[in-house]
């Protein structure tokens, strides 16, 4: 059973940067596709970055160039942890960070929306002050 624990979440002024991890535990051997959702209050939870199981990593338009994505899955025995760097926040940025992982083929891993990820972690909150 795959259990994802995330960390990192804070306050930040305009421009600055915050690194979330998530940390995943009973992780399989043949890999998942992991991705980092974000939900602010009275809007749509939306993907922000994922990464499959061959490391290619896919980022959402609002985010490019700013956040990235990476998985090190260097321990072994069934732990790996994904990051989710985050550079010039905005306060658009502003939000409630989730890890989520889905067992689909690796094609759907940067298309499918938040309803078909099927292991969450708790969410860190992410504030972006001007």
């Amino acid at each position: 059973q795959v259990q994802l624990v995330e960390s990192g979440g804070g306050s930040v002024e305009v421009g600055g940067s915050l690194v979330l991890a998530c940390a995943a535990s009973g992780y399989p051997r043949n890999g998942l596709c992991m991705a980092w959702f974000r939900q602010a209050p009275g809007l749509e939870r939306e993907l922000v970055a994922s990464i499959d199981r061959d490391g290619n990593t896919n980022n959402a338009d609002s985010v490019e160039g700013r956040f990235t994505i990476s998985r090190d899955s260097s321990r072994g025995n069934a732990e790996t942890t994904v990051y989710l760097q985050m550079n010039s926040l905005k306060p658009e940025d502003t939000a409630k960070y989730y890890c989520a992982a889905g067992s689909f083929s690796d094609r759907y891993c940067s298309t499918l929306s938040w309803h078909y990820f099927t292991v969450w972690g708790q969410g860190t909150q992410v504030t972006v002050s001007s």
